[in-house]
């Protein structure tokens, strides 16, 4: 590699003259695909907010991850959030907030929402701030708030708090700059925990509460069913939706110890085998899978894959197929999709797999094939 593209980056036409995956990739005109109301969208998220219980020390926003990101063609972060970093910090102590606490909000706990917000701004890369710890749930250990947002009336009226906090301090960002994405991956719904209509209620709410604020900006909620399920109570609202390609967990989170929790996913192959043994997962299941996403867009939603990608331990082969299926669907859908994550274990750079022939770039470890794969998508 020349001095040039290791100080200066690669360009999205030298990528994909490096690999024959972006020729196999992608199967319909961009022209023929139909019209989302979301722009396309494409890049990373991005994780310094992601889980306050396992943060040490001040919070880093390195400036170099957005410009490495715009440098090599993408335009998009959406940052999933936990909103303990910015509230009372008496739960350093307790190990759980107390809900006196949770509406009392600590002005130096935003201030990296705000350096993300300006980096994302300085270098054309649309921020999308998202909720993954919101006041009364997570999809990880819920069982630490205080109370549930789909039953308790003062979880509910914190969580609107919260985002009536945000649009206020965001409210001249521009919509092209900055949208909102509620919360992530709403459960499954169930009797005792939450209805279909619990959840249609707190995103409304919440919803509303922004646009009073600020009318135009983006919203998206995620799908129920942790990503999976179009919620069709919402399209009256016109708030956009985002789904996450995880199908089939056998391949994305082979080997993750908060998924494959008993170590019994069979070895990953793509199509894939599923768990039971009864018969394949493969690109047609997909293609059911993301239909109904495909038809919100028809209908004149907008959709957006707020997370895709695949652990660290998937062989990297088995990995490429796969994802570049999934990406070849959502583009004949003009989904646009953000991978979990940039750097790290289901990242583009310093991975840690095995099994990849890494290119040095700006000093991290670049999987070069799957970078192809990406921009071409």
């Amino acid at each position: 590699m020349s001095e040039t593209d290791r100080h200066h980056g690669w360009t999205r036409r030298r990528f994909l003259g490096a690999s024959s995956l972006g020729a196999a990739a992608g199967t319909l005109p961009a022209a023929a695909a139909p019209k989302n109301a979301l722009p396309r969208w494409r890049g990373f998220n991005l994780l310094y907010l992601f889980q306050a219980r396992r943060q040490e020390g001040p919070v880093e926003i390195p400036e170099d991850d957005f410009r490495m990101i715009a440098d090599l063609g993408f335009d998009f972060a959406r940052i999933p959030m936990d909103y303990w970093f910015w509230i009372e910090p008496n739960w350093r102590q307790t190990g759980r907030p107390a809900r006196q606490d949770v509406l009392k909000i600590v002005e130096s706990g935003l201030e990296p929402v705000d350096r993300i917000v300006d980096y994302g701004r300085k270098y054309g890369i649309h921020v999308s701030l998202n909720f993954h710890r919101a006041p009364g749930f997570c999809i990880n250990a819920a069982e630490l708030e205080p109370f549930v947002l789909w039953r308790d009336p003062e979880a509910e009226e914190a969580f609107v708090h919260h985002w009536e906090v945000f649009a206020r301090r965001y409210r001249d960002i521009r919509p092209a700059e900055l949208s909102f994405n509620l919360v992530n991956e709403a459960p499954r719904p169930r009797p005792g925990y939450m209805s279909r209509e619990d959840y249609r209620r707190v995103m409304t709410r919440a919803t509303e509460k922004i646009r009073e604020i600020t009318p135009d900006r983006t919203i998206l909620i995620d799908g129920l069913s942790v990503g999976n399920e179009v919620v069709y109570e919402m399209m009256p609202t016109g708030v956009a939706q985002s789904v996450h390609a995880y199908l089939p967990a056998e391949v994305s989170h082979y080997r993750a110890t908060w998924v494959d929790k008993r170590r019994d996913f069979p070895y990953p192959l793509w199509p894939a085998v599923r768990r039971d043994g009864s018969g394949l997962i493969s690109r047609e299941t997909l293609e059911e899978h993301y239909e109904p996403w495909g038809w919100l867009v028809r209908q004149g939603i907008g959709v957006h894959c707020g997370e895709a990608g695949a652990y660290n331990k998937t062989p990297h082969d088995t990995f490429l197929k796969w994802i570049c299926d999934v990406l070849d669907i959502l583009k004949i859908h003009n989904i646009g999709w953000a991978l979990w994550n940039f750097r790290g274990s289901f990242g583009v750079l310093d991975s840690g797999r095995e099994d990849v022939d890494y290119r040095d770039w700006y000093g991290h470890k670049l999987d070069w094939k799957l970078l192809t794969l990406l921009q071409y998508h």
